[in-house]
């Protein structure tokens, strides 16, 4: 049962991403997020596409707090399981994914490993301005999330202005505005992707153990349910971020970083 449920699981999310990343490619749909011309712009489908746009409920609520989720739906499954189920071991793996989160999302050493990576591809830290125009300041503003001004950085402005096609007579009252820099180019892994796939594949790994126990309690029984409820919600989220959203190789990197994420649990 145990190998049955896990291979459903990648053998489900794998079809689906797939599917959901050709169907990108075959009706334009997907935003290159690497693209600094176009990244801070709405998705091109927002006001036709729901889960296009980036405020949609599933990415505020549910996507940006993906591990947080997770981790509470975990800990019900663990805190209502029976005693004989209700293991160390089991946490040692949450905190293991929990490390793996924080290491390519949060923080390593440092800047977390997928900004790293982006650096290491050939990204530039990039800021955008309200007029559009769009220009490079040194890698430190991304990696310390430094936001910039014409007041609190001129030097960064003038410099960067300074003989290139971003005309500064084009720029709008606005631009006075700080505004946050963010690493652009380079080859951004999709962070979502890796973060949702990791999520979908730890907690069904988890739902394995109750599937083997004889007899749940009603709040057991609960937290099960609230546990593939939230499945299905990581499955769906894989679905509209490959239809909308990073580039086919993008979505394919951060899958694989999803799984092998997962897989470091097995070695505990």
């Amino acid at each position: 049962m145990s190998i049955d449920v896990r291979y459903a699981a990648f053998g489900g999310i794998t079809a689906i991403l797939l599917f959901g990343t050709v169907y990108s490619v075959a009706y334009d749909t997907y935003l290159d997020t690497s693209n600094p011309v176009l990244a801070h712009l709405p998705h091109h489908l927002h006001a036709t596409h729901y889960f296009a746009n980036k405020s949609s409920v599933l990415n505020s609520y549910f996507i940006k707090r993906a591990w947080g989720w997770t981790s509470a739906a975990f800990l019900t499954l663990w805190l209502t399981s029976p005693p004989h189920k209700r293991t160390v071991h089991r946490v040692v793996k949450w905190g293991v994914e929990t490390a793996v989160w924080l290491a390519f999302t949060m923080w390593f050493f440092g800047p977390a490993l997928l900004k790293r990576l982006t650096v290491a591809s050939g990204g530039e830290c990039t800021a955008t301005l309200q007029s559009g125009a769009v220009f490079t300041v040194p890698y430190e503003y991304c990696l310390t999330r430094t936001a910039i001004s014409r007041e609190t950085h001129p030097s960064l402005f003038v410099g960067s202005f300074a003989g290139s096609s971003a005309d500064s007579s084009l720029w709008v009252p606005d631009d006075r505005l700080p505004v946050l820099p963010n690493l652009k180019k380079g080859h951004d892994v999709s962070g979502h992707i890796f973060l949702l796939t990791m999520s979908a594949l730890f907690l069904v790994d988890q739902i394995r153990v109750s599937l083997r126990a004889r007899t749940w309690s009603l709040a057991h029984a609960c937290a099960v349910a609230f546990n593939i409820v939230l499945v299905a919600i990581w499955i769906f989220a894989i679905f509209t971020t490959s239809v909308y959203f990073h580039s086919p190789f993008e979505k394919f990197t951060g899958y694989l970083l999803g799984v092998a994420g997962y897989m470091v649990t097995l070695l505990y």
